[in-house]
């Protein structure tokens, strides 16, 4: 087993880091409250027909955003219950009522590489999604609006997003970004491998980050803020 004593070599940086993750089980409950509420409050809210957070009704006569907007919350749902699994026993080893697979130890790249990749797209969702709407609000780029919407006030939708939407992905992604490196952590990871994975984890949202707003600016796909 890895031993969990930090590396005397480490910079005192990445020594508090290490201890703050090892201690941060804490953020999967926390995170699984927060997909709970969103799911709750934003997405089965609007599925029912609620227009809080809109400047204008969805314009939608199939009932078909209704429906997407209801199966995202369920997937969002399912997501915080994904979290625990990176705090509790069944995220280490297959519970024992389980047929043929109970007892067996789970592969700790098997939640903790889509937890990282989820955490990854949520950052960078938030990030832009903040750095977009401040642009906008400040006049220096204009957002397109899906087309489903029918007359609206882009700075009212703007500034929901800025202050309601956009601010819950980036939590959310900190929260889940914060529950891998404990599962990390607690599955005997190195701690150089956890430095290295940080880095990688930094480099890539960064990354996503800057192709997102990018894509919002530019007008490169549809607006990447549905959900």
């Amino acid at each position: 087993m890895v031993n969990h004593n930090l590396d005397s070599s480490l910079p005192s940086g990445w020594k508090a880091y290490a201890h703050f993750t090892k201690t941060s089980g804490w953020a999967a409950y926390a995170g699984c409250v927060w997909a709970l509420l969103y799911a709750v409050f934003v997405r089965f809210y609007q599925a029912a027909g609620g227009t809080i957070g809109l400047s204008a009704p969805i314009v939608d006569t199939t009932g078909g955003i209704y429906i997407a907007s209801y199966v995202v919350g369920v997937i969002i749902m399912l997501c915080g219950f994904v979290l625990l699994g990176l705090v509790k026993p069944w995220g280490k080893v297959v519970p024992s009522w389980i047929p043929w697979l109970g007892g067996v130890s789970i592969y700790r790249g098997f939640l903790l590489f889509p937890t990282l990749l989820c955490s990854v797209f949520l950052l960078a969702h938030g990030a832009a999604g903040i750095i977009t709407r401040v642009l906008f609000l400040a006049g220096f780029i204009n957002l397109k609006m899906p087309t489903f919407s029918g007359e609206v006030d882009m700075r009212i939708d703007a500034l929901w997003d800025l202050f309601v939407y956009q601010p819950w992905f980036f939590i959310m992604g900190v929260l889940a970004g914060l529950s891998a490196a404990h599962y990390a952590q607690a599955r005997d990871v190195s701690l150089s491998a956890l430095k290295c994975g940080t880095l990688l984890f930094l480099f890539l949202t960064i990354l996503v980050t800057a192709i997102f707003v990018a894509a919002i600016v530019f007008d490169f796909v549809e607006k990447l803020s549905f959900f």
